[in-house]
């Protein structure tokens, strides 16, 4: 027998992932998540899933790329992939994020890794992640 595979057209209907779904919506504490997930996961798989969380905060804070990369330990292949999941994702990270509102979401950076400029009156740019999250306040 062969191994499964997800694609991207139809992996939220696997049964497989939709259960896997429906046992952390079970986890009611952070222990208890804590606890699932380790049992599931290997140490390297729940680092790269902290680290790609951490990298999500980061870039949503306005953070450089290469800043990022520093910090983190991540290679900006990895930030780049989590800034394309945060603008054009399923919003995932944007809900998480949006339900901390310590990490205030700001413009995203432009992947020349630089700093978003200030416009004249000295705000920055709002991005479409922006506009969608003001819209969607509730």
């Amino acid at each position: 027998m062969s191994k499964r595979r997800f694609i991207e057209e139809s992996y939220k209907k696997e049964p497989w992932f939709r259960a896997l779904c429906n046992a952390l919506v079970q986890c009611r504490t952070e222990e208890e998540m804590a606890n699932f997930l380790r049992d599931i996961g290997t140490l390297a798989e729940l680092q790269a899933w902290s680290e790609r969380f951490e990298v999500a905060k980061l870039l949503a804070q306005g953070v450089t790329y290469r800043k990022i990369a520093d910090r983190t330990g991540a290679s900006t292949t990895t930030v780049t992939r989590v800034a394309k999941f945060l603008e054009n994702g399923e919003g995932g990270y944007r809900k998480v994020l949006n339900a901390h509102r310590h990490h205030r979401l700001v413009s995203s950076v432009p992947h020349g890794h630089t700093e978003t400029q200030l416009s004249p009156s000295g705000e920055r740019p709002v991005s479409v992640l922006q506009k969608y999250l003001e819209k969607n306040k509730e």
